[in-house]
């Protein structure tokens, strides 16, 4: 059981990776609890990163909530902030 994760922009320049597969079980039934287990397994730079209160998550190309469930085969995508002038 796997899902997609995808990152973009300066989350992808600041973590190094653009895409990379994750092993999905039940305890990672929601994105609040996909971040902490992505944090305690790659470390303080995914945290400093993934942690930020204006990151945005898109669960299967929908704008999601950190409570928003997540499944086996989902993809979960991550934005920096928009910012706009």
């Amino acid at each position: 059981m796997m899902i997609s994760l995808v990152f973009f922009a300066s989350v992808r320049e600041q973590l190094g990776v653009s895409q990379e597969c994750w092993a999905w079980d039940e305890s990672l039934s929601t994105v609040e609890a996909l971040l902490a287990s992505l944090v305690k397994a790659k470390g303080d730079q995914w945290g400093k990163v993934l942690l930020v209160p204006n990151l945005l998550i898109a669960v299967n190309q929908e704008m999601a909530s950190l409570s928003a469930a997540i499944r086996d085969g989902d993809e979960i995508a991550f934005f920096p902030p928009v910012t706009g002038g």
